[in-house]
């Protein structure tokens, strides 16, 4: 499993010195919309995933972009271990009140850091933040902020880190469960009134959890919300349909405009995760559809990926496509790609391995 770097080549259009920056007109980067701590992290995890698909001889282009992204990281964290999200393009802080989801997407990158890359310098920034940031999650309570957390800590508990995180794991996986019950309705199983974005955060959460502490309900209310989820996001078609930013979805109705590919990434993240643990066919077929739907599988019958660019369009409209490339649609591309292509190739690894010990037998 090996492709080039050059798939990247948009994710190095869009960084400079300091970091990602958040938007673009067409491929050009807009500098007056400046940076955002959110994109760094997810920018980060773009390239701790697709360390594992480039050459070895090409992972030096992917490390100069993960120390720019854990850099900014690390300027953006506060004294009190929070993080500063959004700033301008002369590097100033633009005004804001504290977000638990860009504090979570920071734990997130860096647990993920922590596991990918456990013998290397990079590791001690990456624990360094996650340290000082530990202590806001007993009173993090937004569903999304809870499910990156709780994702987070049990990457770390499933690797054996020696500081003990279990007791978040069950702390974080209960508030999600409770979020569930409080919500759920035997027409609308999910987490809240309304399916607004990066919905799949939720089950993929839960999902996490149940892969270091097998609880039973945990698996059940994420798998019920994933089915549920999987049908809100899927067209007459057969496609899959991101709910719209224009309205969201209730159990009076959903919009269909406009969507995001962010949306389409957290529903293959969570899809993948549930094939891994679960086994059904179904979840691979969901995540396949996630990634068909950026080559064109989509309401707009159009291709959000520009080969030329290495860009993702940043949305579908009522209109149309909007054919600006900005950070978090590349991103959301970029990491479907690598979970398509590490769950194909576990999946070809898993049924080479049946042939093999069927063969002995």
């Amino acid at each position: 499993m090996s492709t080039s770097v050059d798939a990247l080549k948009h994710l190095f259009r869009l960084t400079d010195d300091t970091g990602i920056m958040e938007h673009a007109c067409g491929i050009v980067p807009r500098r007056q919309e400046g940076y955002s701590t959110d994109d760094q992290a997810r920018a980060l995890w773009v390239c701790l995933e697709w360390l594992d698909i480039v050459s070895e001889r090409e992972s030096g282009r992917i490390y100069a972009l993960i120390d720019k992204y854990l850099s900014f990281m690390l300027w953006a964290q506060t004294e009190d271990g929070h993080f500063h999200n959004n700033f301008a393009y002369d590097r100033s802080r633009e005004a804001e009140s504290p977000s638990e989801d860009c504090l979570s997407r920071c734990l997130w990158a860096c647990a993920r850091l922590m596991v990918r890359l456990p013998d290397t310098n990079r590791f001690i920034a990456a624990e360094t933040m996650l340290r000082q940031a530990r202590k806001y999650i007993a009173g993090m309570n937004s569903p999304r902020g809870c499910a990156y957390a709780l994702a987070s800590f049990s990457l770390l508990a499933k690797h054996r880190y020696p500081v003990d995180y279990e007791s978040e794991v069950a702390a974080l996986a209960n508030k999600l469960v409770s979020h569930y019950r409080r919500h759920a309705r035997e027409d609308w199983h999910w987490y809240e009134p309304a399916a607004t974005y990066s919905n799949g955060l939720l089950p993929w959460g839960l999902l996490c959890a149940y892969e270091v502490t097998p609880n039973r309900q945990w698996l059940d209310v994420a798998v019920e919300s994933l089915d549920f989820l999987i049908r809100l996001m899927t067209n007459e078609r057969g496609q899959i349909r991101p709910i719209g930013n224009r309205g969201w979805c209730t159990r009076e109705g959903r919009a269909k405009w406009d969507q995001q590919p962010i949306d389409v990434m957290k529903l293959g993240l969570a899809a993948a995760k549930a094939y891994e643990i679960v086994g059904r066919s179904q979840y691979y077929d969901a995540a396949a559809k996630c990634r068909a739907w950026f080559h064109g599988d989509n309401d707009a019958r159009t291709a959000m990926v520009d080969p030329k660019t290495g860009g993702c369009y940043d949305g579908i409209g009522e209109r149309g496509v909007n054919y600006n490339q900005g950070a978090e649609a590349v991103i959301s591309y970029l990491l479907t790609e690598a979970i398509m292509m590490k769950l194909t190739h576990s999946g070809d690894e898993a049924k080479e391995h049946a042939s093999c010990v069927g063969a002995k037998f």
